[in-house]
């Protein structure tokens, strides 16, 4: 990658659902794994737990063990996959991939556990959705390398012990409350992903345009930062959406201009705020006079799951002050009244 300083003009390089860091269409995935770092010193951000997994894979190839179960929790699209194939890599282990929705009896977890060697890892996302009976399986599978099958009932039940390779499980979340206690307790790496500075966001944007080849100057790359919400899997489609306008009805380059344009024509605002942020505020406003209200309630109102407000929506305006969340229920906190255009009222 050129130096930053050497000239406006930065070149980034890879491929062409905008703002939601859960969406990722289809034609989008091969072009997002190439985006993706393969090692530690690559990845952008997340500092501390970057220096954990560090130390923590340093100290397990240095001993010649597996590496601790690692829980990882955090908002969609800030890097938990990412940091899973980076600790596959890092620990020359292969990865094996699924979802809790995905593992719906306990036979389907079995089946990939006993597959696993020596070394390898096991991804769950969205862990907290693990169903109770499979969970209780992994309980022995995580703490003694072993489960237990249990043959016939009553007098005659049987049971047999199964010895398992040495693996790592690595868990991602974006509910840690939902995540039963003695799930939780057996993880020895717990580490939460925080949303990104735009400083990193930038260093993303340049990283990626090299990759993908697109001429980003300095200000452009700024601008998308800002409007992503903190979250890089965004950052990164933004900078696609934007790359298909500056060819289409620009010279190729993206400027600040472009980001602008290109993004207002997805309804993505100067914060990175959606159509649907926009109603999800405008809500409380018009409906609940500022509220307290609860998210049922919001949720109603605009006719979306609660879950989707709260896993998708809520964090980034949390995390902002758009939205305060009291005992009471959410309300306006003083910013969002003046992304609005509104005076806070008295």
């Amino acid at each position: 990658m050129a130096d930053e300083s050497d000239s406006p003009l930065l070149y980034s390089s890879a491929a062409r659902g905008v703002m939601s860091p859960e969406a990722k269409p289809e034609e989008e995935l091969e072009a997002h794994f190439s985006l993706r770092p393969s090692r530690l010193q690559e990845y952008v951000g997340q500092t501390e737990t970057v220096e954990t997994l560090e130390i923590a894979i340093a100290a397990a190839r240095k001993r010649g063990e597996p590496l601790e179960h690692v829980l990882l929790h955090g908002p969609p699209g800030l890097g938990k996959t990412t940091l899973a194939h980076i600790i596959a890599n890092e620990m020359g282990g292969r990865l094996t991939l699924t979802s809790g929705p995905a593992l719906e009896k306990a036979g389907d977890l079995v089946g990939i556990l006993t597959h696993l060697s020596d070394g390898d890892l096991l991804f769950i996302d969205e862990i907290h959705r693990l169903p109770r009976t499979v969970e209780e399986f992994l309980y022995s599978a995580m703490e003694d390398f072993a489960i237990d099958f249990v043959f016939d009932k009553g007098v005659h039940a049987r049971s047999h012990r199964y010895r398992l390779n040495r693996f790592v499980l690595v868990g991602a979340t974006t509910r840690v409350g939902l995540l039963s206690a003695p799930l939780r307790d057996r993880f020895g790496i717990f580490r939460s992903l925080d949303f990104y500075d735009e400083a990193d966001l930038v260093r993303i944007v340049l990283r990626s345009a090299a990759l993908l080849g697109i001429p980003v100057l300095r200000e452009g790359a700024e601008t998308l930062a800002k409007r992503s919400r903190g979250t890089p899997r965004i950052v990164n489609r933004l900078l696609k959406r934007v790359r298909d306008y500056a060819d289409v009805r620009g010279d190729g380059k993206i400027r600040a201009l472009t980001v602008h344009e290109a993004l207002a024509l997805e309804g993505i605002d100067a914060m990175g705020l959606t159509p649907l942020d926009r109603r999800y505020l405008r809500t409380i406003l018009e409906f609940y006079a500022g509220g307290p209200v609860g998210i049922e309630a919001i949720a109603a109102t605009l006719q979306e799951e609660s879950d989707t407000l709260v896993d998708v929506v809520e964090p980034y305006l949390l995390k902002t002050g758009l939205v305060v969340r009291t005992s009471a229920g959410r309300r306006l906190g003083a910013p969002a009244y003046g992304h609005l255009g509104l005076g806070e009222p008295c």
